[in-house]
């Protein structure tokens, strides 16, 4: 049997406004095409198509799918693979997993597209060598991948940890932008809730703005609540809010070692540098996530 990594396998990453299908061994992409997502009917037949034409030519031998969600995860549920209720019109209860899976039987992996990204940034980018780690990207959204003994978690749906309520800073009565929570995580530092309490985009704002403070420490109070729930060995930050502020990192990092107060020896001043970091494979790992999931169903 060769390595995994030796493999050739598919993958569909489906998002809200394009889709990617490829088709890989390790990280190196053989084939790809970007798609527009359309209606459930349309995007799944095209991208279903161009995987019956690529079969035929790669022999891919098994199919990661990373999508946006939400997906439903738990394989003991009839809707296991379908959309759950999604902001995005026409996609709630659409068959993902069972409209692609043609040809590869039970070697089909779905999760979802930060999920994907994570066991890449896990393989190939920031957490390489690492057996635990957290992949959170900042944007328009705050989603979270958690990967434990290097496989992504998944309970009865894929974690929502961005839409956990963190204590707020003194001084901080931003109500928040989260239309289901308000102040949640994402309602705080998300795009969207960062333009909501300045009244302008994120990327509008000077580096020494003081929103910053608010978001870097909404953030480390999540990144505490995760060191300390999951003792995880790094939480890698992506997306255009995550990464698109520099200043915003070493924020996060002294805001997170001040919370712990000392009480983990392993997120300390010393070694918070390599506990939070940057993602590394920027809009490569959404792609890479796939077949990065493609391999957790090969024997």
């Amino acid at each position: 049997m060769t390595e995994a990594q030796d493999r050739i396998v598919a993958g569909v990453e489906l998002g809200g406004t394009k889709s990617i299908v490829l088709i890989g061994r390790g990280r190196d992409i053989l084939v790809s095409e970007r798609l527009p997502t359309t209606t459930p009917a349309v995007t799944l037949a095209a991208l279903r198509q161009r995987l019956a034409e690529w079969r035929e030519q790669y022999k891919p031998e098994a199919l990661g799918i990373g999508s946006f969600g939400p997906i439903a995860l738990d394989k003991s549920d009839a809707d296991y693979g379908h959309m759950l209720a999604t902001p995005k019109p026409g996609w709630a209860g659409a068959d993902v997993a069972g409209a692609l899976a043609e040809g590869f039987g039970e070697r089909v992996a779905i999760h979802t597209d930060v999920t994907g990204a994570a066991l890449a940034e896990g393989q190939w980018g920031a957490a390489r060598g690492l057996a635990d780690h957290v992949y959170v990207t900042v944007g328009t959204g705050v989603g979270m991948g958690i990967i434990v003994n290097g496989q992504p978690v998944s309970g009865r749906m894929h974690p929502e940890a961005g839409h956990v309520r963190v204590r707020r800073m003194a001084g901080d009565d931003f109500v928040g932008a989260c239309p289901f929570h308000g102040d949640c995580l994402e309602g705080l530092v998300a795009g969207p809730g960062i333009a909501a309490r300045v009244g302008r985009p994120a990327q509008e704002l000077a580096q020494d703005d003081p929103a910053w403070t608010f978001v870097a420490d909404a953030l480390a109070e999540s990144f505490a609540g995760l060191f300390l729930t999951l003792a995880c060995g790094r939480i890698v930050i992506g997306g255009g809010v995550g990464v698109g502020q520099p200043q915003l990192l070493d924020m996060v990092r002294a805001a997170t070692v001040e919370k712990l107060s000392g009480y983990l020896p392993f997120v300390n001043a010393a070694e918070v540098a390599n506990r939070i970091v940057h993602a590394q494979l920027g809009d490569q790992a959404g792609p890479l996530g796939t077949l990065a999931l493609a391999r957790t169903v090969l024997d």
